[in-house]
């Protein structure tokens, strides 16, 4: 799946050049059920996505009742802690 997220930005013109800089597309593997993985090349859940309102905000509407995994507590909440 990771390799296929990395063709589809490359396909859509998204060049590798500066760690976190700005860039076209940036698609994300944000969570896999209640799986944790963590390797060199990739984490799961994303290590992140639980400081992103942007990431929370539509993963409430979609998913509000989804328990993360290392967190253990339901994407509705974690949106609401983060609002604070």
């Amino acid at each position: 799946l990771l390799d296929s997220l990395i063709q589809i930005e490359k396909e859509m013109g998204r060049v590798r050049e500066i760690k976190w800089g700005p860039r076209l597309i940036d698609l994300d593997i944000l969570l896999f059920n209640d799986e944790i993985h963590e390797t060199d090349e990739l984490a799961i859940p994303h290590p992140w996505m639980c400081e992103r309102e942007f990431v929370l905000q539509p993963l409430s509407e979609i998913a509000p009742n989804f328990i993360h995994p290392l967190e253990k507590k339901t994407i509705s909440t974690l949106k609401r802690l983060l609002e604070k």
